[in-house]
């Protein structure tokens, strides 16, 4: 009998091994080769960095760093070795008995397979298999954890474990980790910053910091105990360590980053469409862009200033929600958005006193509004805008104490800046807020540029034959449409005219009968090919009214047209990027990509590399610089004239469209160029008043307060062969006993006046009136561009006052 027994007791055990050894060899088919780890390129974040190397973004699906295991700190090493295995460097593999003791814990907490992996199991089920807790997978573990000893050493298993593991709060890897916890390198870590990252593996999200502090902080210290354990820190360390405060830092909420966010987006955009999505979230580039961090926080600084201006003016709209019971502090959390930044915090109205309101903030702060700002909402017409006790409000601390009453503009606008001689953009706020709208608002915005479109109008004039000294007649005007309506543009201040006024004057004035009168002398058709030439518009309509700016363009467009000005002529194309570097750190793309043989060799007493100039002239350098002095006269002197006190030279163009919907102000210094745009996203009237002087001017001025305050005041630069003429500032000639203001004026060869010429053209008299089907069969005026050296010689001199024959279609 006990034979028996004995026999069919072998009998099940071998049946029982084959039985086991069949399940592994299933289990171990198609079992995922280790070898491709040794070109294992994990997927590693994108870069992205100002053009004085600060970082200010970063692109990833895993937010990765990967760094070699000879540059990480053997520190952060034995945190991880001390909290995770620390028979590392001695086993094969795997740790049967740690298996044993783990498979045996679960059973009894009657929990699903955790426990017992050494940090070579880890690799293999991080990397190469899936995270299911199940016996398949464990016996997959174990076995390719032999394989992978075998075929790396530990260095190389250790490297891939600490860049691959992810440790919450957007980080894979410790590297990644240490910025986005610490805001550190590795090398920086404190040893209690390197024994909490060496807790994270137990559970990230257990242990934040911003959630379960405590609890983070006790497991931190039970890493920094088994360090002491295990030989790695001194009692002494271990005590320091113990003692520190464990502080997480969001290191990408900076005014760098949050300012910087439209520009970030447009250039993610553009590297999207360039390098596909797996590169730019993937692939580890590194991007050096054109952003200047001190002018893009002045520029987001001085647009929301602006705007915030404006809409006080317009007045209080009212709480952004109301508490009507219950949990104030609960209900403040969750009944409004979170305020736009700059300092602002949520707060209920609690207590109103008659003119003194008291307001608490959700960490139990509280104190009294302003007094102006109580009497700025207790002005408001607008429904339910009182402040009764309930009221959920946006306020700031101030300095003298209390809280100003603030409220996020209703208006938008945008600004950009950027130099003017290489394009490479400097600065991008595509609106008030990127939480509240990603809208980029300086190249994805429609807007019509109104006067700011101007000076393209008048250059056409200059390359046309005429100067800055030419008279136009600044009168009435009218044209009689193909629906037998007139059109009859009126200037700003409406029914007042100047006469016969200099070209410069018009421009400066910002006068509409001028230029219309101009645009239809020349010809429309000119005036479309000048927009085409300068980028502001593809195919602008050939009608008067564009001649005003009533074709949309964008901001960029806008600002990249007067950088031709002030660079004398050269084409320029808006550029976000220096440079693009693969991980490797192989140069895939060059802002600059100018050929210099003579700048990569060996110094020896020679001088600087001569770099060809390869941009594209678009206008002849004197015409470029007849207009950036026009554009210098509009401060001086004219429509933009509240800039003048940044007390450097300036030149610009305010621009306002019909209802006051648009206000612009695009304009530069010698080696930098900006433009402002404020309006409503759905277009409607901004108010009476509300001009590209009263509104964007202010706003360009503050940001070349900034920009240029360590600048000192250069000139703009004069181009070979121009003629610098003081003449009379009225009349355009030469001065005489009837003089009472000259100016300096400059003047192709031969185009200047001189003393036998008593006379200036004039472009039609006072009340004509032209019936388009009269210009049927007339010679058109000359098309000749003043591009080539030798300009086309000045139209004939007639009568100021409108005296002799009228040519239509002609000067006279």
């Amino acid at each position: 009998m006990l034979r028996k027994v004995l026999i069919v007791g072998a009998a099940l055990f071998g049946a029982g091994l084959l039985a086991v050894g069949a399940f592994v060899v299933l289990t171990l088919q198609g079992l995922p080769s280790y070898k491709q780890l040794a070109d294992y390129k994990p997927p590693v974040t994108t870069r992205v960095y100002a053009g004085d190397g600060s970082l200010i973004a970063e692109f990833a699906n895993q937010q990765r760093i990967y760094v070699p295991a000879s540059a990480i700190p053997e520190r952060v090493k034995n945190a991880f070795l001390s909290a995770e295995d620390k028979g590392f460097y001695e086993h094969s593999g795997i740790e049967p008995w740690a298996i044993v003791r783990g498979t045996i814990g679960n059973a009894l907490q009657g929990r699903r397979m955790t426990g017992g992996s050494t940090i070579t199991q880890q690799v293999a089920k991080n990397m190469l298999l899936t995270s299911d807790r199940t016996v398949v997978r464990k016996i997959k573990e174990a076995f390719l954890a032999e394989r992978l000893e075998k075929t790396f050493n530990k260095d190389r298993i250790l490297e891939l474990y600490l860049n691959e593991i992810y440790l919450g709060n957007r980080s894979y890897g410790v590297a990644a980790a240490a910025q986005n916890y610490f805001n550190k390198p590795l090398d920086q870590l404190t040893v209690a910053q390197a024994a909490y990252l060496g807790a994270l593996p137990k559970g990230p999200e257990n242990y934040d910091p911003r959630k379960h502090k405590d609890r983070a902080i006790e497991r931190r210290n039970w890493v920094i105990a088994r360090m002491v354990e295990n030989g790695h820190i001194t009692e002494a360390e271990a005590a320091a360590a113990t003692k520190e405060d464990l502080v997480s830092i969001d290191r990408l909420s900076g005014d760098q980053y949050v300012a910087s966010a439209h520009f970030v987006e447009e250039l993610r955009r553009q590297m999207l469409k360039s390098y596909g999505e797996k590169n730019l979230y993937d692939g580890g580039l590194s991007v050096r862009s054109t952003l200047d961090v001190r002018l893009q926080i002045a520029a987001a600084n001085a647009l929301r200033r602006g705007l915030e201006l404006y809409d006080r003016r317009h007045g209080w709209r009212g709480p952004v929600g109301r508490v009507e019971s219950g949990d104030v502090i609960d209900a403040l959390n969750k009944a409004a958005a979170a305020p736009p930044g700059s300092g602002w915090r949520k707060a209920v109205v609690s207590a109103v006193a008659g003119k003194k309101i008291t307001v608490s903030l959700a960490d139990g702060a509280s104190g009294t509004l302003a007094g102006d700002d109580v009497t700025w909402a207790s002005a408001s017409r607008a429904k339910n805008a009182a402040l009764t006790k309930g009221a959920i409000v946006y306020v700031q601390p101030l300095k003298a104490g209390g809280f100003g009453l603030r409220q996020v503009p209703a208006v938008e606008g945008s600004m950009v800046a950027m130099d003017p001689h290489t394009g490479r953009v400097l600065a991008m706020v595509g609106g008030y807020s990127f939480g509240n709208s990603q809208y980029n608002r300086v190249t994805q915005a429609m807007r019509q540029p109104g006067s700011s479109f101007k000076p393209i109008v008048y250059t056409a004039a200059l390359e046309y034959g005429l100067t800055p000294a030419t008279l136009i007649d600044d009168a009435p005007f009218q044209v009689m449409g193909e629906d037998g309506k007139l059109y009859n543009p009126q200037n700003y201040e409406e029914g007042e005219f100047s006469g016969p006024s200099t070209l410069r004057f018009g421009l400066e004035k910002s006068r509409n009968a001028m230029t219309v009168r101009l645009a239809y002398e020349m010809g429309m058709d000119k005036v479309s090919a000048e927009a085409k030439k300068f980028s502001t518009h593809d195919n602008l309509l050939p009608v008067l009214a564009m001649s005003l700016g009533a074709g949309e363009s964008t901001l960029m467009k806008m600002a990249n047209a007067y950088a031709t000005f002030v660079n004398g002529g050269k084409k320029v194309t808006p550029v976000l990027f220096d440079r693009v570097q693969d991980r490797a750190g192989k140069t895939l793309m060059r802002g600059d990509t100018r050929a210099c043989e003579a700048c990569n060799v060996a110094w020896s007493g020679q001088g600087a590399p001569l770099i060809p100039d390869a941009r594209e002239q678009l206008l002849d350098p004197i015409t470029a610089y007849q207009m950036t002095s026009m554009l210098e006269g509009v401060v001086q002197r004219g429509t933009g004239a509240v800039i003048a006190s940044v007390g450097k030279p300036l030149g610009g163009k305010t621009g306002t469209t019909n209802d006051y919907r648009d206000a612009w102000f695009v304009g530069f210094s010698p080696d930098l160029v900006a433009g402002v745009w404020i309006g409503f996203d759905k277009p409607r009237s901004l108010g009476n008043g509300e001009t590209g002087g009263s509104l964007a001017a202010p706003i360009f001025r503050d940001f070349m307060n900034v920009a240029l305050a360590d600048t000192p005041a250069t000139p703009f630069r004069l181009p070979p062969g121009v003629r610098l003429v003081r003449i009379d500032q009225k009349t355009g000639l030469l001065p005489g006993p009837a003089t009472t203001a000259t100016i300096l004026e400059a003047f192709k060869p031969g185009t200047e006046p001189v003393r036998d010429t008593e006379t200036q053209p004039v472009i039609f008299g006072a009340g004509d009136v032209i019936d388009p089907k009269a210009l049927q069969g007339l010679e058109p005026l000359s098309s000749e561009s003043s591009t080539s050296a030798t300009p086309p010689p000045p139209p004939p001199p007639m009568i100021a006052s409108g005296q002799g024959e009228q040519r239509l279609g002609g000067l006279y």
